[in-house]
């Protein structure tokens, strides 16, 4: 069986959960608990050198670190359902959304960051949330912008089904909420959103629904 080391409140972690069960692989998941610094420990920094999760360890042996790149190992070994497009063109829409979200937006507010604002530059917590809340909700903005009106937005990011550029979006927006960021105002992002809820891959795939997030 597939093997991920994760961490509930990993968005790069959510992106990966999501996809397994959009192609309907069987995996499991043993959580790497980022807030108790597991993820420095000698045994996992062999798997990861970075001392970051996801890593995924595939039935062959095969170990992959890096959200996207596992995402592109995935599409290109379990195609189907595919979660990029069929033409080129389409293809090179999605990973740029994509990155939009997992590239530029995402590690401004990881962690090792938030950490970094408190200790070597004394931010005190309503700062750093405050630096938090304004990438998570840029992030969605631009989103918002680049998808409105584009006649390849449809149910989803691009098209009638869930692609990569879904996954991340998703991680983002699902951030966005626990952090207390309102999008209500961006209705294409919402909509999308909530029709990524409403299908079971994504929605057991939530930080919150995994083993180790706080009760409800």
């Amino acid at each position: 069986m597939i093997r991920m080391y994760g961490f509930w409140r990993s968005s790069a972690a959510f992106r990966v959960r999501i996809a397994f069960n959009l192609k309907r692989l069987a995996f499991q998941e043993q959580m790497i608990d980022i807030d108790a610094g597991e993820q420095y420990a000698p045994a996992y920094r062999a798997l990861n050198p970075q001392a970051a999760v996801p890593t995924v360890i595939f039935e062959d042996g095969t170990a992959l670190t890096q959200s996207l790149a596992i995402l592109e190992y995935l599409e290109e070994t379990y195609p189907e359902p595919a979660l990029l497009p069929a033409d080129a063109s389409g293809r090179a829409r999605v990973r740029s959304l994509a990155l939009l979200w997992a590239a530029d937006f995402h590690p401004l507010i990881v962690p090792r960051v938030r950490a970094y604002l408190a200790k070597a530059l004394a931010q005190d917590e309503a700062s750093r949330m405050a630096w938090v809340r304004h990438w998570l909700r840029e992030g969605l903005t631009v989103g918002e912008t680049r998808l409105a009106g584009d006649a390849h937005t449809d149910s989803y990011v691009h098209g009638n089904a869930p692609s990569i550029a879904d996954l991340c979006l998703m991680s983002h927006a699902i951030a966005a909420r626990v952090f207390k960021v309102d999008f209500s105002d961006l209705p294409t992002i919402s909509r999308i959103v909530e029709t990524c809820l409403a299908r079971d891959e994504f929605a057991r795939s939530l930080p919150m629904r995994q083993p180790g997030a706080p009760l409800q």
